[in-house]
């Protein structure tokens, strides 16, 4: 906690700059790239999901571009609840798709807001996933099930996955360790744990003991 995990989300998106060093996509400073495109091209779930009033469909389709919005028919949006688990949950509703969501989603679960806001990041198909502590606040079974939604998302996707589950971070190809604003591991699941006196085995051990 407190590492500086959600901040490399924050200067990815460029909500703020750093005041020293770069951060670069594809080997240019995102400073040079226009910030809408930017931002389009990154899709975030995070563990406080924002969802307007609305129905659930127009939830769905609210990350895309306006003239996406218009184009998008009910096909798409049911394709985006698969990839998310959500569709049979949306279709278990009364009003199904028309279903209202309420202010901040206030008439769904926890689970089900996730779901949601997976399957609006699938619609509107972005080149970079961020997935900030996703699953953190949800039970067990509602982890299960948005947890299995994220790796169906991050397929064909750069995925950058904030996270203090250990059996969660493990199964990134590379994994990164932060502490006190500093990056001071990096290597695979496997790499880091042969690391007698390692930063990243230390926590696991400690999860595992807990």
């Amino acid at each position: 906690s407190g590492g500086g995990k959600s901040t490399v989300g924050a200067l990815l998106s460029r909500f703020y700059d750093p005041v020293a060093g770069a951060v670069f996509l594809d080997g240019r400073d995102i400073k040079t790239l226009d910030v809408s495109w930017l931002r389009a091209n990154i899709g975030t779930v995070s563990q406080d999901v924002t969802l307007f009033d609305g129905t659930i469909a127009e939830t769905i389709t609210y990350a895309s571009d306006a003239s996406d919005r218009e184009s998008r028919g009910r096909a798409d949006v049911v394709a985006a609840a698969d990839v998310a688990n959500a569709r049979g949950v949306i279709e278990a509703f009364p009003d199904g798709y028309d279903t209202r969501v309420g202010e901040n989603g206030a008439l769904l679960s926890g689970g089900q807001k996730q779901r949601l806001a997976i399957a609006r990041v699938v619609l509107s198909n972005p080149a970079i996933l961020l997935l900030d502590e996703a699953t953190s606040a949800l039970d067990a079974q509602s982890e299960a099930s948005v947890s299995e939604a994220l790796s169906r998302a991050a397929e064909g996707r750069t995925t950058i996955l904030v996270a203090h589950r250990l059996a969660t971070a493990r199964r990134a190809d590379r994994i990164g360790v932060l502490k006190d604003g500093r990056l001071v591991e990096c290597g695979t699941h496997e790499q880091l744990m042969k690391k007698t006196n390692g930063a990243y085995r230390a926590l696991v051990e400690t999860q595992l003991q807990a």
